[in-house]
């Protein structure tokens, strides 16, 4: 990811806003990334094959972190990278379209 472009970053968590047409074609979000799609539900996840980048084209996600008080939230137009180790809770909201990019470290 292009550390001159400003993210917030949450519990290890790093969050870009409306990341860029142009960005995302350079990393070929939309050509090469899987495709994940889900209604409303609440799914535990740890990141345990590597460092995972999402790319949320649709819906809304509320995110509680293994060892942290609340939850913050992301959804359309973000996109999020999770540390590998990271443990997760995500509750889906909005029914939710993404891509995604696993980077085996």
């Amino acid at each position: 990811m292009d550390t001159k472009i400003k993210y917030r970053e949450i519990h290890g968590v790093k969050i870009w806003k409306a990341a860029s047409e142009s960005k995302l074609a350079e990393m070929e979000v939309l050509t090469k990334w899987k495709k994940y799609e889900s209604p409303p539900a609440t799914i535990p996840w740890t990141f345990d094959s590597g460092k995972e980048t999402m790319y949320f084209i649709k819906g809304k996600v509320k995110v509680s972190c293994k060892g942290h008080d609340g939850y913050f939230e992301i959804g359309t137009g973000d996109l999020v990278e999770f540390p590998r180790g990271m443990t997760i809770v995500f509750d889906i909201v909005d029914d939710l379209e993404k891509r995604f990019l696993v980077e085996k470290e």
